[in-house]
């Protein structure tokens, strides 16, 4: 830098011979009697020269201090950024229907006979009027056999049924079965749902149908001589690759049934009520809270205001310097004319 204003000098003679005559009419404007002279005049002048210089050095230091916070803030948030693509934040949605699609209930009773099934409505289901008699079927049923998915050797029967859909009048399905004897010390129907009993009638390999919700969904058990009320609630989760999938979460009641008929019986009933527990449809899936358009505009702002303490530091030192350079040239100056 004094490199370049000893050729600007050098080039502009003319501008350097007009600096003289100002510097020489500032000292003889200087110039006093001789009791005060070089006293008071060259000290106000030094100190004002050195409260900007010390000025400028504490603010090149805050700018200095600026950049490293700068930086580190630069370094902080592309941190944050990759941590959050590693770690997606769960996100749970819920939407309100007022028709589900019907679900399918795989019973599965073994021995045990199907005597009953009707949809109820408000939550209301009536006395029975001859339990243990074979009644009135209103459901949809389909009966089907496949082999075990996992053994691939035992055949299964079961009794698919179709399920509630209208959740807005509470509708439900009540379902009896009656077991004759059992050669067991607890009797229970195991039962298995799965997400659209439409699906089910639509496809054209049941069997295999059947195969793939036993392989993906779990399966249940209610037993004999209690009423068994099962409430349904829906969970869809989407995965990483798009695809979504479907299961039940169930909250169950029991309550105990007495049996009033007149004889004893060494028969089993067994009674099960399936019905919606909300109009709500829970959506799980993972998001990335991690915004790159976000990053970008902090990334931009950060480094606009690196650009901006580079340049300021960069002027404040040009500053100095050419201060430094003028004062050590007027006092040259007066020197030699004191001299």
């Amino acid at each position: 830098q004094l490199s370049e204003d000893v050729e600007r000098v050098s080039e502009n003679p003319a501008d350097e011979r007009e600096g003289e005559m100002e510097v020489h009419e500032d000292a003889r404007s200087v110039i006093l009697p001789d009791s005060e002279l070089g006293t008071t005049a060259p000290s106000l002048r030094f100190s004002k020269t050195c409260l900007k210089n010390v000025f400028s050095v504490i603010l090149l230091f805050i700018y200095l201090l600026l950049m490293a916070v700068a930086v580190f803030l630069v370094y902080q948030t592309i941190s944050d950024f990759r941590e959050k693509l590693k770690h997606p934040v769960m996100s749970v949605s819920y939407k309100e229907v007022s028709l589900y699609d019907a679900p399918g209930i795989a019973f599965y009773p073994g021995k045990a006979r199907l005597l009953s099934c009707k949809h109820h409505y408000y939550d209301h289901i009536p006395p029975l009027i001859n339990p243990g008699q074979p009644g009135v079927i209103e459901c949809t049923t389909r009966r089907i056999n496949y082999t075990d998915p996992f053994t691939n050797q035992t055949m299964k029967y079961a009794l698919v049924v179709q399920g509630p859909r209208d959740v807005k009048k509470k509708e439900l399905v009540f379902l009896q079965f009656y077991l004759n004897e059992t050669d067991q010390d607890f009797s229970a129907i195991d039962y298995l749902l799965f997400s659209s009993f439409q699906e089910f009638i639509d496809s054209p390999q049941k069997a295999e149908f059947m195969k793939d919700c036993e392989s993906s969904y779990s399966s249940w058990k209610f037993s004999g001589g209690f009423r068994t009320w099962v409430k349904m609630s829906l969970v869809k989760t989407k995965e990483e690759d798009g695809s979504e999938t479907v299961e039940f979460k169930q909250e169950t009641s029991v309550v105990n049934y007495i049996d009033q008929r007149t004889q004893p019986r060494s028969d089993q009933l067994f009674f099960v009520v399936f019905e919606w527990k909300d109009p709500f449809i829970q959506t799980v899936q993972d998001i990335i809270t991690a915004n790159p358009w976000n990053m970008i505009a902090l990334l931009c702002g950060i480094f606009l205001a690196l650009f901006k303490a580079a340049d300021f530091a960069k002027l404040s030192v040009k500053w100095m310097i050419k201060i430094r350079k003028r004062h050590l040239k007027r006092r040259s100056q007066v020197m030699n004319h004191i001299n």
